[in-house]
């Protein structure tokens, strides 16, 4: 729900402010979700492929930690409060949790394929919104975007043959993706 604004930018009515503002609000639910996914596969990768997918995580974590912090401090900007809260990712999220625990890195990489491609694609819709409103929020989407993108196709590289086909391209869920890459 947006709130009512006393204040946002210059250039900006106080409604477009708000509604920038509650865009923002789920991608930073979004990516206060993701970095705390990544630290969860992190923590329970196993198998051969250890070192190199919980060495690679690492730096991803960190830079979405960074996307929410810019989110948020830009939700601020905008007039609005940003809310950080576990409960409000899980109260206004509209995916479901994370579902796999302990398991080997690829089945872990098939997962997160689609948790990747569900964030970005979540985003590109919020670069059209936000591109009508406000070319700034644009900007800092599309630079997190570009980001999201790469990390993304380190992932993939793990999960595709030499043909160009990913093991996960027919799955439908995080378990079937990892049933699939594994």
């Amino acid at each position: 729900m947006a709130e009512k604004n006393s204040y946002t930018v210059p250039g900006l009515t106080s409604e477009k402010g708000a509604r920038v503002a509650e865009i923002l609000q789920d991608r930073l639910n979004a990516y206060n979700d993701l970095h705390l996914t990544l630290k969860h596969i992190h923590w329970n990768v196993v198998g051969p492929n250890f070192i190199s997918v919980h060495e690679m995580l690492d730096p991803q974590v960190e830079a979405v930690r960074g996307f929410a912090d810019d989110v948020a401090e830009r939700i601020a900007t905008l007039g609005s409060s940003a809310k950080g809260t576990p409960g409000t990712i899980v109260s206004e999220r509209s995916w479901d949790d994370y579902s796999i625990g302990r398991a080997t890195a690829i089945e872990h990489l098939g997962a997160l394929d689609l948790v990747y491609t569900g964030v970005i694609e979540t985003t590109r819709k919020n670069i059209e919104e936000v591109g009508e409103i406000d070319p700034i929020t644009e900007d800092m989407l599309i630079g997190q975007s570009a980001q999201l993108e790469l990390f993304h196709w380190f992932v993939r590289a793990h999960l595709e043959n030499s043909g160009g086909q990913l093991s996960t391209a027919s799955a439908t869920s995080e378990v079937e993706a990892a049933i699939q890459a594994g």
